[in-house]
């Protein structure tokens, strides 16, 4: 851990620990060890700029719906394994003695770095031995940043997908726009995961979206009008993205979100799922996401 700023341990109603990161200038952001999760990023201004259902369940083993929850080793339903995977239902620990990051990624920054092994329950599930070693940085400018390092310590291959699966907080779907993904093929979950080409300039929300869009830039902006604020996704190691809103049909049937809530909210995900990460014995991966909002007059 890193005090750049400042970082400090809690606990929250459940006993289960949190880390709060605070940089110099009062921003701030607060990760569970359950998940891994960040469950908030707020400006210096203590504006929270992710989004939290009313109706989140902040019970294990229940995922808690908001905040950046990460699907691993699998994303979705696409495989045996239940919803997006098991990482963002387990207990991480505290990881004190991290394989050392590049300078970049440390200097100025308030940190912590957290780590998943697989237990034996998890094993039975899904066989494969691995080191999870996350990083959550908030910098000096707000800046988010999460480094995902997963190891694989098998005597075998194997694969796995991946999601930072990431809510924003906006003012109303309807007044927001996603930019970076013109003329890509995209995924849609809603259409068995049919292939099409994204047409439009900009993607703009009338109804559900459920999409994987494939090979990406590594720089995508999601724009709100109304609150006069642009998000700015950077991602590495991450070729997809994913875009996400249910609107009002499905939000009534999910016990966890309020009927009205899809307005508030709009999931952004870099992630890898078209192509699964495959790691030969002993060699690591890295998927790195760094969040930024930019104010506009």
């Amino acid at each position: 851990m890193n005090h750049s700023g400042g970082v400090e341990v809690i606990k929250d109603k459940n006993g289960i620990e949190e880390v709060v990161l605070k940089n110099s200038r009062g921003a701030s952001l607060r990760v569970s060890l359950y998940g891994g999760q960040v469950l908030s990023w707020r400006t210096d201004r203590g504006e929270e700029l992710l989004f939290t259902s009313s109706k989140a369940i902040f019970k294990p083993p229940k995922a808690i719906r908001g905040g950046i929850p990460i699907c691993f080793p699998q994303f979705g339903n696409r495989g045996t394994l239940e919803q997006h995977g098991f990482a963002r239902n387990k207990l991480w620990v505290i990881d004190n003695n991290s394989p050392p990051l590049p300078p970049n990624d440390s200097n100025g920054k308030a940190y912590v770095d957290l780590l998943l092994k697989p237990s034996d329950e998890d094993l039975k599930i899904w066989p494969h031995r691995f080191e999870f070693r996350l990083r959550v940085s908030l910098a000096a400018d707000g800046n988010l940043a999460l480094i995902s390092r997963i190891r694989n310590i098998n005597c075998k291959p194997y694969s796995f997908s991946f999601a930072y699966h990431s809510y924003f907080s906006i003012s109303d779907i309807s007044e927001v726009r996603v930019e970076g993904l013109e003329t890509l093929d995209y995924l849609d979950n809603l259409c068995q995961k049919e292939r099409f080409t994204e047409q439009g300039d900009a993607l703009t929300f009338e109804n559900e979206v459920d999409r994987v869009y494939l090979s990406c830039s590594n720089i995508v902006a999601v724009f709100d009008h109304e609150r006069k604020r642009t998000f700015i996704i950077r991602k590495e190691g991450l070729p997809d993205i994913v875009v996400w809103n249910p609107w009002e049909k499905k939000s009534k049937s999910m016990v966890d979100f309020g009927d009205e809530e899809y307005k508030q909210m709009l999931c952004v995900d870099g992630a890898a799922i078209e192509k699964p990460i495959t790691l030969k014995p002993g060699e690591e991966w890295t998927g790195r996401l760094e969040l930024s909002v930019v104010l506009s007059s």
